[in-house]
């Protein structure tokens, strides 16, 4: 019994720490990794998205990769995007790249938000310019494992809800 009980922990141990590494070198990114369904308003219409969220790059990112359920009539989905999210261990701010199929942005700066983690929710800005800004917060539920999101569009200092959406673990 001792022997069995020393292997298991000579196997354990190593998986273990790098999981908690995992996890304490950025929690709430670490929470996101998974198959999750996407469902609530988009510009006043009722959506239903899949969502796939993956470390990639030696887990510097997750890549989160969103499509429709909804196709349009080529078959192609009515709304994809691949985002990266990731964090400066340094200065703990968050970054996030959006790219969708809704517009060609060249990379534009508006496709870039950046935040600050508060508490359970990490507010992202994305700037189109001096007075027009998206704001999308993710917040986590941790007694429910699930995600919200909430974006609201700035233009002239006047600031419009534009979505609210829920991930559900698939």
């Amino acid at each position: 019994m001792l022997k069995q009980l020393i292997y298991v922990t000579l196997v354990l141990a190593p998986i273990c720490r790098l999981h908690a590494q995992i996890q304490s070198s950025d929690s709430l990114l670490g929470r996101l990794i998974g198959t999750w369904v996407l469902r609530g308003d988009i510009a006043r219409k009722q959506v239903v998205h899949d969502v796939t969220c993956q470390w990639v790059l030696n887990r510097e990112y997750v890549q989160m990769r969103e499509v429709s359920r909804k196709r349009r009539a080529d078959g192609a989905p009515d709304y994809e995007a691949i985002v990266y999210i990731g964090r400066d261990p340094q200065s703990k701010q968050y970054a996030a790249l959006w790219l969708d199929n809704t517009a060609y942005g060249a990379f534009a700066p508006a496709g870039t938000g950046h935040a600050y983690a508060n508490g359970d929710s990490i507010p992202f800005v994305f700037t189109d310019s001096p007075t027009s800004h998206v704001f999308n917060t993710f917040i986590y539920h941790r007694s429910t494992d699930a995600w919200e999101s909430h974006i609201d569009n700035e233009a002239a200092g006047a600031r419009k809800p534009f979505a609210r959406v829920t991930l559900t673990r698939k």
